[in-house]
């Protein structure tokens, strides 16, 4: 971590040296100049002017800066259309070539730019912001796509560390886990306490060596006698903790993205699977792994219509809040029967967990009282559990057939 930190010290004072103390230049400019051939320091100053220029540019002439690099470092397609004309269809390396003249310039570009210290969390930064273009200007979506498929090698599984974040972690982690909860607020020091420090609670957060002390994503857990069917049994301040040892069920109960320039890049399902691994490690006694999961998109989906799906409740949007039982069965309703166009589960969180192999176990009424709870789903919560023998199997089923793994209970419920 030393050298690692002397080096980036160290190219960061090349940089400032290249750059001088002239005014500050075009980021377009710089850009064309940085795909040029220049020398590494000048390249590193450049790359560190682009990222310096980028980041003063208001919203409107962001706009038009990821406007003129879509356009103007797109692929060479005069050069493309060459190099397939003089393919044979056989050639491996002319094939190669074909692969290799269709890349955008962009992509090209982005490898550049990353060479500066400290520069993939500048472009992290950089791609949330694209993000919020792209909605207002599909084409943006190419460049966005550059970003992302860069970002899926840069940020691939073998790069990342998993951490156990506890009360001597790094002040900066521990302020980021506050701010980047999103949840189940983190009300404070001492609320954040409780889930780092108490010795029934655990949070693990996945890093990345470019970033080492801003978390990618975190799962807060805890240990618990059984499965727990509330919020605040979990979280409630007065609660009283049990002994690790002692504890059957550990219980992912609040799972956080922390980069949203990283969206579309799928960390979770190898987070909970390693923090299966560590936990069992550590508690061999633990028998379940369960999540309390919100369901966000319950209330929206009903008050539409439900696709018809709730025709046979008796209940109907203009009537208001439903009675917990009613709820119950709206929500067991939507998260086996409501799917997106291409067959999955609609409702997100659903999709996540399915998609990893975790079958639907439990809907609890009234287990979120929180504004945002209530505002979602009326309340609603719900467990999937990790049946490690069962997981494959699951997943398999999901991915293949779109077929979601519920308990009988829950089917039950459905059919009510």
């Amino acid at each position: 971590m030393a050298e690692r930190s002397t080096l980036s010290h160290l190219l960061g004072r090349i940089a400032r040296v290249g750059r001088g103390q002239g005014t500050a230049r075009d980021p377009l400019t710089l850009c064309e100049e940085l795909l040029g051939d220049k020398g590494e320091v000048s390249g590193l100053a450049a790359a560190m002017e682009i990222l310096d220029g980028a980041e003063a540019l208001n919203n409107g002439e962001l706009a038009e800066f990821f406007e003129a690099l879509a356009d103007r470092f797109c692929v060479d397609h005069k050069a493309l259309a060459k190099a397939v004309a003089d393919w044979d269809g056989e050639s491996g390396e002319g094939a190669r070539a074909i692969h290799d003249i269709s890349e955008p310039r962009s992509q090209e570009l982005i490898r550049r730019i990353n060479r500066a210290p400290g520069a993939t969390a500048r472009l992290v930064a950089l791609r949330a912001k694209l993000v919020q273009h792209v909605r207002a200007n599909s084409a943006l979506r190419g460049l966005d796509g550059d970003f992302l498929h860069l970002f899926s090698s840069w940020f691939n599984r073998g790069f990342l560390e998993l951490r156990h974040v506890d009360w001597q972690s790094p002040a900066e982690v521990l302020e980021k886990i506050i701010s980047y909860e999103a949840v189940h607020e983190i009300t404070g020091w001492d609320d954040l306490r409780q889930r780092v420090a108490d010795p029934d609670r655990r949070l693990f957060a996945f890093f990345h060596p470019a970033m080492p002390d801003d978390p990618l994503i975190f799962v807060e857990v805890a240990l618990m006698a059984e499965i727990p069917g509330a919020i605040g049994e979990i979280i409630n301040g007065t609660r009283e903790a049990i002994d690790p040892e002692a504890a059957k069920v550990a219980v992912f109960y609040s799972i956080s993205n922390c980069q949203a320039g990283l969206r579309g890049i799928s960390f979770g399902n190898f987070l909970i699977k390693q923090v299966v691994a560590e936990l069992q490690a550590e508690l061999p006694g633990l028998s379940a792994f369960v999540t309390l999961s919100p369901v966000p998109g319950l209330r929206r989906w009903a008050m539409a219509g439900g696709e018809g799906l709730l025709d046979d409740t008796g209940w109907m949007p203009e009537d208001g809040v439903p009675d917990e039982a009613l709820t119950a069965r709206i929500a067991a309703r939507y998260l086996t029967g409501a799917r997106r166009p291409m067959g999955t589960a609609f409702d997100p969180v659903a999709h996540f967990h399915l998609g990893n192999g975790a079958q639907l176990h439990a809907v609890h009424a009234g287990a979120d009282p929180s504004d945002t709870g209530r505002g979602n789903s009326w309340g609603v919560m719900v467990n999937y559990l990790y049946d490690l023998s069962k997981i494959e199997a699951n997943h398999q089923a999901y991915a293949n057939e779109g077929e979601i793994a519920a308990a009988p209970k829950v089917r039950t419920l459905a059919r009510k």
